[in-house]
């Protein structure tokens, strides 16, 4: 049976489609025949190599629209459309060896002259890995997207497919009416453009014409006894024969093609780059409001394929050279196993253990993991509230060679559950609520449990306290080089991403600290930021957390704060900008118990200095310091109260020198780091870049967001682009501009936010300001948002605008197109003091074109 008839130029331009990538090519058969294939080509003069596109089911070569227009100004690009489907050839049915052998045809007729790249999505991708295990030889690449082999191990094919292929269902869904096309759109409604709907559509129109559509889901096979079983487990059993460059871009809402199948194939493939798309589904190569598949797979191309500046990079290059072994993390703990000095308190129940009870059970738990089955590099999922059983079975983990996956519960069940799902973890830790969860979302099908409480819940095979008294012999220490720990990021500025940490990077961090800020033996933590009382054990000091929600810092109180310092003696308080805020507001004055602390730290967002100011009158004997880093690198600068005020004013928030052992680098806004990466010179802005031997080994899964975060510069260094933007001065002193994300882009040149907002909160009746842009890049206007006591939301009264405008003029001379006025600006959950400055540009956008102005936090 014919094709459908192709559209005409006018319809094809409708779609976006230039005309003339859309030919047929008569391909002589493996079966006998010769077939018309229809394909979407670009081929540029002197192409770089071949990339070959083979689509799924039910969609056709226009699935690759992107990747054309991405792609084909220097790549040879050809999208075909499988027999059977797009504007190809109808013919009967074919089961997966057919096509397998039928992309080997094609693929032979289009005469290429040089080894290939292939690219599948959906069943595409499965027909795709078929051609690159036949043919070693002519593979260049293999990029897979939503796609897989076999059903992943402990799980059942995708309910939505086997649904589909149940009895007569198969032909009702499939070819007798549009639900299968239209269930797969539906399946990324909210994250296509709607003009790509009818295009999908289009070449299935009459049931003839989706009699394939039929066959493809009739030909997943289920149980060994289908046709294609035997076929499709000998490609899955060779595919860990390829030794081509490998490509993972998945769309992890895809509810088909899940994580688990990234993982399955990330196993048979254990060389492959992983870029994980959180917010895409399905359909991702066409989802350009929430990924760019096109983006990373041009990316991935240059640096594998055509082999770019960042070769050395992208294989793991680190941001410091080797330094020299140190002690492990847990060395300090083991050195106190016998002494019976307080190592934590509770601050919320007054319990107390020493280090000797906390060695004994860390080792425990040790013990208890690996006799239970943990296997060296098993990722484990920390869902416990901060407390003794934290702080134990992180430490346990680690010696026994797991990898703790951790993430801010402030994050909410849905960052915490996309965490937790992403890092693809096998076990997971925590009490009957926490498994619950995970159980029920399903955030980790599969894994092994264990219950944080008295007793066995939610499906764990065993408590906390029953593994934490296991006698097993101990297991080996881990090497320096493996991997420790996936922490996430607070998610502040983008979806929370993981960070991966080696055993030597904790280690170089830990002693960091201690350099920077004198820690000896002698000194006591209070961590009003629940992750720091980890650093306890690591420098072997007594730890405390205050009784406070950890997910809302901004509650602790200064009596909760005399408490937890009085109950260790405390010498130290590390404590976020919110948290010190509010013990600012609830203190009567100087509190006696905290005579004995000498160092206040508060970090993880700019702290106001009348707020520093404000805790040195509370803790007279205390010296406020402000470390400056990220999720990525902590510490890379310091500064303290002392030297804000020696510094003066100046543009943006004085953070301080880089503290021994780090590097600090500016480079040009926006520069390309895929070229060597230069300084500018002291007191321009730029992007600030890190090195240090403690920077983390990479992003998890985030191939491309990886690359772009670890330029090379001339002399082959890697350096972490911190996502900051600031100047070094020039006695270097590095100070803080805002986000890279967030620099408003005008016509008169870029404005960093933060030097405005800091001139904005000097006028009387402004509380906190955002600074943001509104308009397209380039010719965005400077638009001010301020958080005032009392008024509506809108336009802020003339007065108090003009008086922003003056302050702005004096500071950064630059004109403020609008002041506009809120009750709150939006802020981060982990720190509650990062604006959002993102959504409130959003909201500034609709109020100034006459919108309804309703905040949308």
């Amino acid at each position: 049976m014919s094709a459908p008839a192709r559209p005409g130029a006018e319809q094809w331009e409708q779609w976006g489609v230039d005309p003339a990538w859309s030919r047929t090519i008569d391909v002589p058969s493996h079966d006998g025949g010769v077939h018309r294939w229809h394909l979407l080509e670009r081929r540029p003069d002197g192409p770089i190599g071949a990339v070959v596109c083979v689509h799924g089911n039910p969609t056709w070569s226009y699935l690759w629209l992107r990747l054309l227009e991405r792609l084909g100004d220097r790549w040879h690009v050809i999208a075909l459309d499988q027999l059977g489907m797009g504007y190809s050839d109808r013919l009967g049915r074919r089961r997966y060896a057919e096509r397998v052998r039928d992309l080997a045809d094609a693929i032979d007729a289009l005469d290429l002259d040089q080894r290939v790249v292939v690219v599948g999505h959906d069943w595409g991708g499965a027909v795709v890995q078929g051609w690159a295990v036949d043919h070693p030889d002519r593979l260049a690449g293999l990029v897979l997207c939503n796609t897989g082999i076999a059903v992943p191990a402990g799980r059942r094919a995708p309910g939505l497919i086997r649904l589909a292929a149940a009895g007569p269902m198969t032909d009702l869904v499939g070819r007798r009416t549009r639900v299968f096309v239209d269930g797969t759109l539906a399946l990324s409604t909210r994250r296509i453009p709607a003009s790509v709907r009818p295009p999908l559509r289009a070449p299935y129109g009459r049931a003839a014409d989706r009699a394939a559509i039929r066959d493809f889901v009739d030909d997943v096979p289920f149980d060994d006894t289908h046709p294609s079983a035997a076929a499709v487990a000998d490609v899955a059993a060779r595919l860990s024969q390829v030794t081509a460059p490998a490509l993972l871009v998945w769309g992890a809402a895809d509810p088909v093609f899940d994580d688990s199948f990234a993982l399955d194939l990330a196993t048979r493939l254990p060389h492959a780059d992983q870029h994980r798309l959180a917010r895409a589904g399905h359909l991702s190569p066409l989802e350009t409001e929430v990924a760019d598949v096109a983006g990373v797979i041009d990316t991935w191309l240059a640096d594998r394929i055509a082999g770019g500046a960042q070769d050395a990079v992208s294989a793991g290059g680190a941001v410091a050279e080797a330094s020299a072994a140190r002690p492990p993390v847990w060395a300090a703990l083991a050195a106190r196993a016998a002494d019976d000095a307080v190592a934590f308190v509770d601050g919320a129940t007054g319990d107390t253990h020493s280090f000797r009870t906390l060695h004994e059970r860390v080792t425990g738990i040790a013990r208890g993991l690996v006799e239970r089955g943990l296997r060296p590099g098993d990722r484990v999922a920390m869902l416990i509230p901060p407390g003794v059983d934290l702080l134990a079975a992180v430490y346990g983990v680690w010696r026994a060679g797991g990898v703790t996956v951790v993430a801010d519960r402030g994050l909410g069940l849905r960052g915490l559950g996309a965490a937790v799902r992403g890092a693809r973890v096998q076990w997971v830790i925590g009490p009957r609520e926490a498994l619950a969860a995970a159980r029920t979302m399903r955030w980790a099908p599969g894994a092994t449990r264990l219950a944080v409480g008295s007793r066995r819940t939610m499906g764990a095979i065993a408590t906390l306290d029953e593994v934490a008294a296991s006698t097993a012999p101990m297991p080996p220490e881990p090497a320096p080089d493996d991997q420790a720990a996936v922490l996430y990021t607070s998610g502040a500025t983008g979806p929370a991403k993981g960070v991966r940490y080696l055993h030597h990077q904790f280690a170089a961090q830990r002693d960091a600290l201690a350099a920077s800020y004198g820690i000896t033996a002698d000194d006591r933590l209070v961590a009003a930021f629940a992750p720091f009382a980890l650093y306890g054990p690591a420098l072997g000091i007594a730890s405390t957390i205050p009784d406070v929600d950890v997910t809302k810092p901004g509650t602790l109180t200064a009596d909760a704060l005399g408490r937890a310092a009085a109950a260790i003696d405390a010498t130290i308080v590390f404590a976020s900008p919110a948290a010190l805020a509010n013990v600012v507001r609830t203190s009567a004055g100087a509190d006696p118990r905290l005579g004995g602390v000498r160092l206040v730290l508060s970090a993880g967002a700019p702290v106001p200095v009348a707020t520093l100011r404000a805790v040195a009158g509370l803790v007279p004997t205390a010296e406020p310091h402000t470390p400056y880093g990220m999720t990525e690198c902590l510490p890379v600068a310091d500064v303290s109260l002392a030297a804000i005020d020696a510094a003066g004013t100046g543009r943006g928030v004085c953070v301080g020198p880089p503290v021994v052992g780090a590097q600090v680098l500016v480079a040009p806004l926006g520069f390309d780091a895929a070229t060597p990466v230069v300084a500018v010179p002291p007191g321009t802005t730029g992007e600030v870049l890190v090195r240090a031997p403690w920077v983390s080994e990479g992003y998890d899964r985030h191939w491309a967001t990886e690359r772009d975060a670890r330029p090379l510069d001339a002399v082959g260094r890697t350096w972490h682009r911190s996502g900051d933007v600031g100047h070094v001065d020039a006695s270097g002193v590095l100070w803080i501009e805002g986000r890279s994300v967030h620099v408003v882009h005008t016509d008169r040149g870029p404005v960093t936010p933060v030097p405005v907002e800091v001139a904005t909160e000097y006028v009387p009746g402004v509380g906190r300001a955002a600074a943001v842009g509104v308009g397209p890049a380039g010719c965005q206007v400077l638009v001010v948002v301020i958080e005032v006591a009392s008024g509506d939301d809108g336009l802020a009264p003339a007065p108090l605008a003009e008086s922003v405008r003056t302050a702005v003029r004096t500071e950064v001379a630059h004109p403020v197109a609008a002041v506009l006025q809120v009750g709150s600006l939006p802020v981060d959950i982990r720190h509650n003091t990062k604006i959002d400055r993102t959504l409130v540009a959003r909201w500034a956008s609709d109020v100034l074109a006459g919108g309804r102005g309703r905040r949308p936090w």
